[in-house]
């Protein structure tokens, strides 16, 4: 034999050897979901909406302040909650001072006007989360510095664990003519001035402070005694309103925070546990990359779905008939948790994050909906740099909504509190879907969990309008499918509406 002979045929001996390979080797197998639609599961409980937080850019006079407030009151979003956050005591707190020398300090003028905005941006009932206690009843060794500009930030505003007093009478008063402020008009203050506001607004609920476990540090006995005496005074000045207790930050800490809590017999006779709350955020990592940090927020929201069930589990055992509400959930960028020049600068955030960060709402969503959980808010409208800019649902330099906000609207638009729950979640490494039965639509939701394309096979999708929000393509995007074989963009969050109505 020559030697090209010998070098073709083994040539040729390879080629069929690799062609035999490949056609014994296993195709990847495609992600199919086929729902059933008979299969009613749960009805969902679950309120879809968001936080705005007191500050500054949120303010009359900022650049953003009508684009904002616009892009929160075109999502439609019913229980929204209103969050007066410490850093800016002139816009959170309404007496800066002690009544002194036939004199008070009370001044709503500030937060006044983020209210009136706030209420036009809401759609129906909300959440007033007035958690900041004024720093001048806690047992401190002098005041603290109060800057005269309401845009500077005072992180060091709330000190001590232990009010001054211990009847818990005073801060009880507080609360209570805040409430008379605005659901009847006015109130009567410590010297029996009466102040006229003309407020008689109707909110759905009173939540009694913000993350006790870090502002103040408080104990749960003592967090306990503060809710009974604050929420023994509001009642009275509205009867229909509904409290939130706890808002914890890190609930994966606070069992026993939830075991005393929740116990009625640690409550003062006829105190409502209508509610309780806690927060979740995903963490990023300095020097991870896109992908990687995907896998990690969609880890850590599986952790935190874990913590959430074992909540329930205490929930259902002492006190069935409270809500749960969780009503911060987002994402945190590392530079946002970092000590470096760029510490919340808002610098290094990749476009594919703000798609992931909806994706990740998204997925929380369909879990939280499918356990019952009554609310599931994103957090938050706005925040920029130098206060937590990864977090934002708008942009901090336009307040034109992101990838967050795009993905949240598909959702509020979409899903509702009476949707029947078809099946039980599916979730594979790659997708996750929920069957939905909406005003008598067949719907399902499809999040991927990744940052690669994915594709799917969803029986009897042909002919369905999906609506998705992804990374090509700045808002909701809408199309009629010409087969049951969907694309996931990178990030992507979608819904299918079916065609029939069964």
């Amino acid at each position: 034999m020559s030697r090209r002979w010998k070098v073709t045929s083994a040539i040729a001996l390879l080629v069929l050897f690799s062609g035999r390979l490949s056609a014994q080797a296993p195709a990847p197998l495609a992600i199919t979901i086929a729902p059933n639609w008979a299969s009613i599961v749960r009805v969902s409980m679950t309120k879809i909406t968001l936080q705005a937080v007191a500050n500054p850019p949120l303010r009359r006079g900022s650049p953003i302040h009508y684009a904002a407030w616009e892009s929160m009151r075109a999502l439609h979003a019913r229980d929204a909650r209103m969050a007066f956050w410490y850093p800016y005591p002139r816009l959170a707190v309404a007496e800066l001072a002690a009544p002194s020398e036939g004199q008070t300090s009370w001044d709503f003028s500030l937060m006044d006007l983020l209210i009136e905005d706030f209420i036009r941006a809401a759609n129906g009932r909300s959440v007033f989360t007035i958690s900041t206690i004024p720093q001048w009843m806690f047992a401190t060794d002098a005041p603290v510095e109060i800057p005269a500009d309401p845009n500077e930030a005072v992180w060091n505003y709330e000190q001590r664990s232990r009010l001054r007093d211990e009847s818990l009478q005073e801060v009880a008063s507080y609360y209570e003519r805040v409430a008379r402020w605005y659901f009847r008009g006015g109130f009567r203050d410590e010297l029996g001035v009466e102040h006229a506001s003309g407020h008689h607004y109707k909110a759905g609920y009173w939540e009694v402070l913000n993350e006790p476990e870090f502002e103040h540090s408080l104990s749960p006995e003592y967090y306990t005694r503060i809710y009974d005496a604050v929420v023994g005074r509001v009642h009275r000045v509205s009867p229909r309103l509904q409290f939130v207790g706890m808002s914890l930050a890190e609930p994966e800490k606070g069992a026993s925070f939830f075991d005393y809590f929740l116990d009625h017999s640690h409550h003062a006779r006829g105190i409502p546990l209508d509610a309780i709350s806690y927060h979740f955020y995903a963490h990023g990592q300095t020097g991870e990359t896109d992908g990687a940090q995907a896998a990690s927020f969609f880890a850590q929201a599986d952790n935190f779905l874990q913590t959430v069930d074992k909540i329930e589990e205490i929930r259902a055992r002492l006190s069935p008939q409270t809500q749960t509400q969780i009503n911060e959930t987002g994402c945190i960028a590392a530079n946002d948790l970092s000590k470096t020049a760029d510490s919340m600068s808002g610098k290094g955030i990749s476009p594919a994050y703000w798609n992931l960060c909806g994706a990740m709402f998204a997925y929380l969503f369909g879990n939280l909906s499918a356990r019952g959980i009554d609310l599931v808010g994103a957090s938050q409208l706005l925040g920029y740099p130098s206060q937590f800019p990864s977090v934002s649902l708008v942009d901090w330099n336009t307040g034109a909504p992101n990838a967050r906000y795009f993905a949240l609207q598909l959702l509020i638009g979409n899903f509702s509190a009476g949707d029947r729950l078809c099946d039980r979640p599916v979730s594979t490494p790659e997708v996750f879907s929920q069957a939905f039965r909406h005003r008598g639509v067949r719907e399902l939701l499809l999040i991927n969990k990744t940052l690669d394309r994915e594709t799917v096979v969803v029986a009897g999708s042909k002919g369905g309008l999906e609506q998705h929000v992804d990374m090509a393509f700045s808002g909701i995007a809408r199309s009629r499918l010409s087969s049951d074989t969907v694309l996931l963009g990178p990030a992507s969050v979608m819904v299918i509406q079916f065609n029939s109505r069964h």
